[in-house]
């Protein structure tokens, strides 16, 4: 048995140790949002925070995480009040989706980390994120509207850490 916390509740699983994050999220706890893109941590799409630092959890096992924190992004916010979310929205940001829940848990690290960070910190901390729809110039505004909108670096680190 594994016990760690997901969005602020303590979990227990009975799973191979060697199971990715990714497919316990999905499967055993049925925390959809966590996308597969890939399966060997080249585009992003299944980001989580362990322990508050953004992680790819299509190759992180299970055991990794025994006893920390894991926020998805049902945990970022339930209810998509969470800055970054907001400004996603008024950016436009999305088109297919798919990438969104990933690009939303690095950029709420970044934002945690530094509140103001220029385009090239953006780019930094996004740019191994991988969004077949192009929208990375929309992605870098959201990031700026977010931090401007939010006084509290914690605020937007997400709130089930």
């Amino acid at each position: 048995m594994i016990s760690f916390f997901v969005n602020g509740k303590s979990r227990q699983v009975d799973v191979d140790p060697a199971t990715p994050l990714l497919w316990v999220l999905r499967d055993v706890l049925d925390l959809t949002g966590t996308k597969y893109g890939c399966g060997i941590a080249q585009c992003g799409a299944c980001t989580v925070h362990v322990d508050g630092q953004a992680t790819r959890s299509c190759i992180t096992a299970v055991s990794e995480v025994a006893g920390k924190k894991i926020t998805t992004i049902e945990g970022l916010s339930p209810d998509r009040s969470h800055p970054l979310q907001q400004a996603w929205i008024a950016e436009q940001v999305p088109q297919c989706g798919y990438c969104q829940s990933g690009m939303l848990m690095t950029a709420a690290e970044l934002l945690a980390r530094n509140p103001k960070p220029s385009d090239a910190d953006i780019d930094d901390a996004l740019g191994t994120h991988i969004c077949r729809c192009g929208t990375y110039q929309r992605i870098r505004r959201a990031v700026h509207r977010a931090a401007q909108s939010v006084e509290s670096p914690a605020a937007v680190g997400g709130g089930a850490r």
